[in-house]
């Protein structure tokens, strides 16, 4: 069975300030998206499905459908009033819920191994190839997790602050705990991150979550539990609280339900958080199309 790509897009990317998920980055207006999309087909994922927001749902379409990639395309949306029976949007909640919330829209539509990435998030291939492999070995199991973890010194921007996932791992390479850190920057003496208590160091050589997830189907059962619990919980004490999928993977490895492998990978991690990052990921993918990485014109 070929896994699924799952492919969170409905952000508008708020601190980028335009839809950089359709933003051309390559010699013929390629989107990271669609090397995203290159990469994972020549990797063995059989079908793509794209969680997107109905205020684009037209426009989107219209560019990323199967007729373009060659691979089955599904559609799901996301929005703040898609909730568990019986639970309504909080007055004043404005912030989407999360890329927790985000992968649990996908629950009717993947029944199969599947990975999640960003829509804006330029992975690599080798990224996709050992993801790809791991799930295929991972066939009929539950509680099979990985992710392509990332040092945290080739993921920051020049230009602004960055959310990342801060990882620990075991000496067989499984993880231990990733927490979400939404607010890391450089630094005179390499980075940190900011929070209600103040700033806090990091090690460029840390490793960190680029929301580069394997997971077998089962996960979207925990997931359907772990966000109302989520709603009952922190969602009622703070109006602009997400949730994320580390908060599902560490409460799944904490109890035992699940491990999550953290994959090695040659490959390099760029992206386009602020729209000056732009010119150096334009400048990253010609230097690849030169190797004979990708064509000149991918479709």
């Amino acid at each position: 069975m070929k896994p699924t790509l799952l492919v969170l897009a409905a952000g508008m990317g708020s601190r980028y300030g335009a839809l950089k998920q359709m933003d051309g980055v390559g010699p013929n207006n390629e989107a990271i998206l669609d090397y995203s999309i290159y990469d994972a087909k020549r990797a063995g994922f059989g079908k793509i499905v794209f969680v997107i927001r109905e205020d684009f749902a037209d426009a989107f379409k219209k560019i990323n459908n199967s007729e373009r990639f060659g691979l089955p395309v599904e559609y799901v949306c996301q929005g703040l009033d898609c909730l568990p029976e019986g639970y309504t949007v909080p007055e004043g909640r404005v912030k989407p819920w999360g890329t927790g919330h985000a992968v649990l829209m996908a629950a009717d539509v993947i029944k199969e191994p599947f990975a999640a990435i960003n829509a804006d998030d330029f992975y690599g291939k080798e990224a996709y190839e050992v993801v790809a492999k791991y799930l295929e070995s991972c066939c009929g199991k539950t509680g099979e997790y990985s992710m392509v973890a990332y040092k945290l010194k080739n993921t920051l921007s020049d230009f602004g602050t960055v959310s990342r996932g801060v990882c620990t791992q075991d000496e067989n390479h499984y993880l231990q705990t990733i927490v979400e850190r939404t607010s890391i920057g450089k630094t005179e003496k390499g980075a940190a991150y900011n929070d209600e208590d103040g700033s806090h160091e990091l090690d460029m050589e840390t490793l960190v979550s680029m929301n580069f997830f394997g997971f077998t189907p089962d996960f979207l059962t925990h997931l359907k539990q772990g966000f109302k619990d989520f709603l009952d919980g922190q969602a009622k004490s703070n109006i602009k609280a997400e949730f994320y999928i580390p908060l599902m993977v560490n409460t799944l490895i904490n109890s035992g339900k699940a491990r999550l492998k953290v994959l090695s990978s040659e490959a390099v991690w760029f992206g386009v958080t602020y729209k000056e990052d732009k010119p150096a990921v334009v400048k990253n993918i010609q230097a690849l199309i030169d190797k004979g990485v990708y064509p000149e014109k991918l479709w």
